[in-house]
């Protein structure tokens, strides 16, 4: 009787064996197959330190907003003067606008009396790059002045136009690569997205914010690009 209970129990005690092992193989094959989920076309997560504009909302109060913004054909470009949008201003401490960005978005920033930024390291979230020279980046309107202007701004005072042109207080401005700058230029989302796959969900959310502070409009096409860019969030 004595031999019978040893063996039931060591039969329990391979029978727990194997469970512990099955349930930790099970475990290990979940993550194997989650780090693999991601598309080849995204670029790598931002370094650690990176600095982003403040305020980009969570997809949810993203998506919220954008059905809240009114939908209407973009406007005339008569008048239009990247002046009437005076930038960059002084915030203080010899800084103007664009230095506070560069400041804000890089890591290991120095800068001289001027405060123009001399050494540094800018991760630009659009293309992915790194860049150690303030010369190669541009600050981008992430709602471009334009394109602003079309959507509401042209009957803005010239003052209203400044502060729009320098909100530090909200996702608008961004430290990015020049050329990716440049070839951006005025377009809505539904011309032209970040290189970067995997940033379009927060830079749709970013563009949707800023449109939502400012109380501009979108065009139907622009609308339809922001919903599908949102759709990857």
């Amino acid at each position: 009787m004595k031999k019978q209970k040893t063996w039931v129990s060591t039969l329990v005690l391979v029978a727990a064996v194997v469970a512990t092992l099955v349930w930790q193989g099970d475990e290990f094959l979940g993550t194997a197959e989650s780090s693999g989920s991601s598309e080849s076309s995204e670029s790598a997560a931002p370094p650690a330190g990176s600095g982003e504009p403040p305020g980009i909302p969570d997809s949810d109060t993203a998506k919220r907003r954008l059905a809240e913004l009114a939908v209407a054909p973009d406007g005339s470009m008569a008048g239009y003067d990247r002046e009437k949008f005076p930038h960059w201003s002084s915030q203080g401490d010899n800084c103007n606008t664009r230095e506070v960005v560069l400041e804000r978005d890089g890591t290991d920033v120095q800068a001289g009396k001027n405060c123009a930024p001399t050494t540094g390291n800018w991760y630009s979230a659009y293309d992915g790059a790194t860049w150690t020279d303030p010369a190669d980046l541009d600050i981008d309107h992430v709602v471009p002045l334009a394109a602003a202007w079309r959507s509401g701004a042209s009957g803005w005072t010239d003052d209203r136009r400044g502060d729009f042109a320098n909100d530090l207080d909200g996702p608008q401005l961004i430290a990015v690569t020049d050329n990716v700058n440049q070839e951006k230029g005025d377009k809505s989302p539904d011309q032209w997205k970040p290189p970067s796959v995997s940033y379009w969900c927060t830079y749709a959310s970013m563009w949707v914010t800023v449109k939502h502070k400012w109380e501009l409009t979108i065009s139907d096409m622009e609308q339809k690009a922001l919903t599908s860019m949102l759709g990857r969030c």
